[in-house]
């Protein structure tokens, strides 16, 4: 299926007979699906608004939907993909959409991102139009409509800090490896919102692991010596809140991630846990009190305690070198969405 500057075609009979679209500046807009309205028919309305000066398409790898999200991907012009639920990987179904693909770039979001307006894309792909050692791009996120404050809070400082990184090339490499603080900010990407010429994905295609494929892709690209750039006015909506369980089992999964693919170790010992959920109580404790959050969300306000336990437990837990499997079974969140 071509789409031709900004207009997406929605002719069901033609849609799925169409050639991919290729040459100079074009895109190919990739997106994993399973099960993803109500936020996905938000998505599929953002991305006809795209204001962009050359051909782009949509793609999207539906895992086996059964909310509507394939035939409301198809109504809306895209192409869809149908796989096997057991099959789907977070590198190995980005790569394969992208081999699919002719176009110059590769974007990938995923199917809950929300392009927050018409110049997303266009933002987006501008570093790496200006200079060819740019081999990734994401989008700054802020937090959904409907979420809970705490939550648009903390996306708001995260992305803060990331932009004093526009664009990051490792220029000392002794001092890169020394600093494990400067790595995790060289390394830091979301493919939740994010862009790669082709080119360097047919050298570089995401690894096939079960969690952080992104940010492995992050570490192996800037140190083949390319550049990866934040594009701060690339604005997708996108933000997840979780109660006290669902908040250890992400951080399980980060920390055991994070040991096994880069060697650190976010939870250090018992004492630390202590210290660090002592700070993350006290912090939103006052957030709450300051804001008058603890009026407006007090539910929200009492799991924000239990989840400060919560975060470092989870980091301390799956930095461990070994436990018994029916713990990690438990833990790991995404152990359990793969087996859904």
């Amino acid at each position: 299926m071509g789409i031709a500057k900004s207009k997406l075609d929605i002719d069901l009979t033609k849609s799925n007979l169409r050639q991919f679209v290729s040459g100079e500046n074009s895109v190919s807009i990739n997106i994993p699906v399973k099960n993803g309205l109500p936020h996905f028919k938000d998505v599929c309305e953002m991305l006809a608004q795209q204001d962009y000066d050359f051909p782009f398409e949509v793609v999207c790898v539906d895992s086996g939907s059964t909310d509507g999200s394939d035939a409301l991907a198809e109504a809306s012009g895209f192409r869809v993909v149908r796989i096997d639920p057991k099959d789907f990987g977070h590198g190995k179904t980005r790569n394969y959409a992208a081999s699919l693909s002719k176009a110059d770039y590769l974007v990938f979001i995923t199917h809950d991102a929300i392009p927050n307006d018409k110049d997303w894309l266009s933002t987006l792909i501008a570093p790496m139009r200006a200079d060819p050692k740019v081999a990734g791009v994401f989008s700054r996120h802020v937090a959904h409509s409907d979420a809970d404050p705490f939550v648009t809070w903390e996306l708001e400082q995260h992305f803060l800090g990331l932009s004093d990184f526009p664009v990051v090339e490792i220029a000392d490499r002794e001092e890169y490896d020394a600093n494990e603080g400067l790595q995790q900010i060289y390394h830091f990407y979301s493919d939740n919102a994010s862009a790669m010429p082709r080119r360097v994905w047919k050298q570089h295609p995401y690894p096939n692991v079960q969690f952080a494929e992104d940010q492995i892709w992050a570490k192996e690209i800037v140190e083949a010596g390319y550049r990866k750039a934040f594009a701060e006015g690339s604005v997708v909506r996108h933000s997840h809140s979780f109660g006290p369980f669902e908040t250890l089992q992400r951080s399980f999964d980060e920390s055991r991630a994070f040991r096994k693919l880069f060697g650190y170790r976010l939870g250090k010992s018992p004492i630390h846990v202590l210290k660090s959920a002592a700070y993350l109580a006290k912090r939103d404790l006052g957030l709450a009190v300051r804001n008058g959050w603890w009026k407006s969300h007090p539910k929200k306000t009492v799991s924000r305690l239990f989840e400060a336990f919560a975060r470092p437990l989870g980091h301390y837990l799956g930095s461990r070198d070994s436990l018994p499997d029916f713990i990690t079974r438990h833990l790991s969140r995404d152990d359990w969405i793969r087996n859904l």
